[in-house]
């Protein structure tokens, strides 16, 4: 450096601070927070105690340090802690077994103590929260609704008998049906089990009349928006018993009129009525001077199972097949036989009875198309049916008919129901010529009469009918219906039991014999 340079004044940098920068100094230093700082305390703890592994004998200190002022003080103030190294961070484990994350959130990691507050602190009281016992919540008790299911005339008896077996105690004998009281689960199950209903109507509405009106204002009255409305349609049916009104097609029309106009003042819409496939379906029952108004839960007939496509000359309806079989005390594991089977109904109905096939297990019905239905816990029902539904028969059960296409009816109709072909033995025969295929069993038949005799009736028909029965059936039981009252007198044997019962339109008996062996007068 030169003489000049030496002399030359020296320049110096200078920084100039602004506003921000005096504000900066001022504030308060940011401290760190969070998972961040407690990571970086924990560090710095596991490094002290490395440290200290490292060095376990303590550096000399001066008796100034010992007596803990002077040396301090020169010092320029406290001494600063050493400064740690960062080193590896391993994080507990949770009592669940999984790892806690430090930088998942700022909440305090398992298994750290609180840090513990001064003794001088002021003591916080927690409030006193008064522990009330919970007290269980009463189960909702289900509404339960007045229930008539009607039956063919003479199986009044039965069908109370199977009501009372279904669960539902109350269940009583009515004219042509029974009454009982059940919740819509039951309803449901009535429709599902119930072998001799016709239908399952649930009582809505009931009333005292006197004058046609009363019937409009009886229907408008009804809450009909709780089970269907204007997007559904809808029938109307009447029946009476000892009505004084002059016509029931004027009381169907006033039903029908009181439904639409409550539907219509309550969602500004009327339903459309279809007789053929209505979603919903209402019955008016007039009896004297009362009113009753049903709601049909089942839709199409219950004796309607879904099998029966293929049909004979006068076929005898399932539930009706299925109260003969209830009558004659059929029990499901003896042998059952019928020497004029047809279309195969009564087998294939006892052929379900011994199986616990319940009878709907295979239809749709009414109820599923109203408001409020809840098709899960209907499945779950069906379900549970499905599960208690026997593998195979014990018993055999025998058909036979003299037509072949009565017999190929048959065989199909069994097919539809999910029967095999070894489950119901039909076979092209005579009557007058089979054999009995156990020692002892059951005969319950729907012989010819009335429509299926035909012109063309073989005198000897019901003589050698029952020589073959004596000869080949003896210790057998034999029920069979028919309008021919002279039946017994014409096969010579005498029954224990009759039953009137109706056949559609006929007025019909079932015949209960015992089958014995021929003596020598019958030889």
């Amino acid at each position: 450096m030169s003489s000049d340079d030496q002399d030359r004044p020296r320049k110096t940098l200078t920084i100039k601070k602004t506003a921000r920068d005096a504000h900066a100094e001022d504030s308060r230093k940011r401290t760190r927070s969070g998972a961040r700082a407690r990571l970086v305390a924990q560090n710095e703890r596991a490094r002290e105690a490395a440290e200290r592994q490292k060095n376990p004998a303590p550096a000399p200190r001066s008796k100034q340090d010992e007596a803990g002022g002077p040396a301090r003080k020169r010092a320029g103030g406290p001494r600063r802690a050493p400064r740690e190294r960062d080193d590896q961070y391993i994080a507990p484990a949770t009592p669940a077994g999984r790892f806690y994350d430090p930088f998942e959130d700022d909440a305090p990691p398992p298994g750290y103590l609180e840090q513990s507050e001064p003794d001088d602190a002021p003591q916080r009281h927690e409030p006193a929260v008064e522990v009330r016992p919970r007290r269980p919540r009463e189960p909702r008790q289900a509404e339960v609704f007045p229930v008539f299911a009607p039956c063919p005339q003479g199986l009044e008896e039965a069908l109370t008998a199977e009501m009372q077996a279904l669960g539902f105690d109350d269940a009583r004998i009515g004219r042509a049906g029974c009454s009982f009281s059940a919740d819509w689960s039951g309803v449901q199950r009535a429709n599902l089990y119930s072998r001799l209903a016709t239908r399952i109507l649930v009582q809505v509405a009931h009333a005292e009349i006197s004058h046609e009106d009363d019937i409009l204002d009886l229907a408008r009255d009804t809450p009909w928006e709780r089970w269907f409305g204007a997007e559904q349609t809808l029938r109307v049916d009447t029946s009476a018993i000892k009505s004084p009104v002059q016509s029931l097609q004027y009381c169907n029309l006033r039903a029908k009129d009181g439904i639409c106009d409550r539907l219509r003042e309550r969602e500004g819409e009327r339903p459309s009525i279809d007789t053929v496939r209505p979603d919903a379906r209402v019955h008016l029952f007039l009896t004297g001077h009362t009113a009753t108004l049903y709601l049909d839960t089942s839709g199409e007939s219950l004796f309607k199972r879904g099998w029966r496509l293929d049909k004979g000359e006068a076929p005898l309806r399932e539930n009706l097949a299925a109260g003969m079989l209830a009558l004659a005390g059929w029990d499901p594991a003896a042998p059952l036989l019928d020497p004029f089977c047809g279309s195969g109904t009564i087998l294939i109905e006892g052929a379900w009875i011994a199986l616990g096939v319940p009878p709907g297990i295979s239809r749709p019905f009414g109820f599923e198309r109203l408001r409020g239905h809840d098709p899960y816990r209907w499945r779950d029902l069906k379900e549970d049916a499905r599960s208690r539904i026997l593998p195979q028969l014990e018993a055999p059960l025998v058909g036979y008919d003299l037509d072949p296409q009565a017999i190929e009816f048959a065989r199909n109709n069994a097919e539809r129901a999910w029967l095999t072909a070894d489950s119901i033995r039909f076979e092209v025969g005579d009557a007058r010529h089979i054999t009995a295929p156990a020692d002892h069993g059951w005969i319950v038949t729907n012989p010819p009469y009335g429509e299926r005799m035909g012109t063309e009736q073989d005198p000897d028909l019901w003589r050698d009918w029952a020589a073959c029965l004596k000869r080949n059936f003896a210790g057998w039981q034999l029920h069979a219906i028919t309008s021919d009252l002279t039946l017994p007198n014409q096969m010579r044997l005498k029954p224990k039991r009759r039953v009137p019962l109706h056949n559609g339109s006929l007025d019909c008996r079932l015949f209960g014999f015992e089958l014995v062996a021929a003596g020598y007068r019958d030889a």
